[in-house]
């Protein structure tokens, strides 16, 4: 079980490292565009490798990682429309225009973004006995570009730099909560209800994708975007495959 709460703060640990990059260094916005973009292509090829084809595999039939995807999909825009009522719309924009949103919202926000990812880690332990590496590094690196692009978006909104990072720090330590979920909750599952929270983990996954973080990377990022989103895929797949 220690393992499970271990391997998820070191995927949520990027939070933090993203959040000190953006607060030491100053990056453009049209950089940060880009960095979202190669993360968004990280987490694509995760979805579909790591999330989507274990899923089917595991399960009895095709119908189990539907119905997963698409309630991961639907509990995640229930989440995120409810969080955007109170002022957690804009967490990820790079821009400032969180300054107009609530910190509770921003930080629930930040929190629904990151517990899918996070329960698969708990969950893969359990399943194989060790975290997959792929999913770990796709995890990792697409979580940098969230935190610097939000970090950034957060200052410029007037947020003190200390309570940023002590937020990123939070939900670093929930992330690995929700790995040791994963973990626990799931030891005695069958094959389907594991395909199902893998389905479900995608679902969710491709709607945050959708929803907040590819908007922002082509806002700020241009047409560029769709060049490194597709490199990021590449690497991901990459590190999937030597896996």
């Amino acid at each position: 079980m220690g393992a499970a709460f271990g391997w998820g703060l070191v995927a949520g640990s990027s939070l933090v490292i993203g959040s000190l990059i953006a607060i030491w260094f100053h990056i453009s916005l049209r950089v940060i565009g880009l960095i979202m973009g190669f993360g968004a292509g990280v987490l694509i090829s995760a979805v579909a490798f790591d999330l989507v084809e274990e899923a089917t595999e595991k399960s009895s039939g095709q119908g189990v990682a539907v119905w997963g995807l698409f309630i991961g999909c639907a509990v995640f825009f229930g989440g995120d429309w409810l969080i955007s009522r109170i002022g957690g719309g804009d967490r990820k924009d790079a821009g400032g225009d969180q300054e107009g949103g609530s910190a509770l919202g921003i930080v629930l926000g930040s929190v629904l973004d990151g517990i899918p990812e996070s329960l698969v880690i708990g969950l893969t332990i359990f399943e194989g006995g060790a975290v997959g590496a792929a999913y770990l590094a796709a995890v990792f690196i697409s979580n940098l570009p969230e935190s610097i692009s939000a970090t950034t978006g957060l200052a410029s909104g007037g947020w003190k730099k200390s309570h940023i990072l002590w937020m990123w720090i939070g939900i670093a330590v929930v992330s690995g909560l929700a790995s040791l979920a994963g973990y626990s909750q799931f030891q005695d599952s069958s094959p389907d209800t594991t395909a199902f929270v893998l389905a479900f983990a995608a679902g969710a996954i491709l709607t945050m994708l959708a929803d907040t973080m590819m908007p922002e990377a082509f806002e700020h990022g241009g047409k560029l975007v769709g060049v490194v989103t597709t490199l990021g895929f590449a690497v991901a797949f990459g590190i999937h495959a030597l896996g």
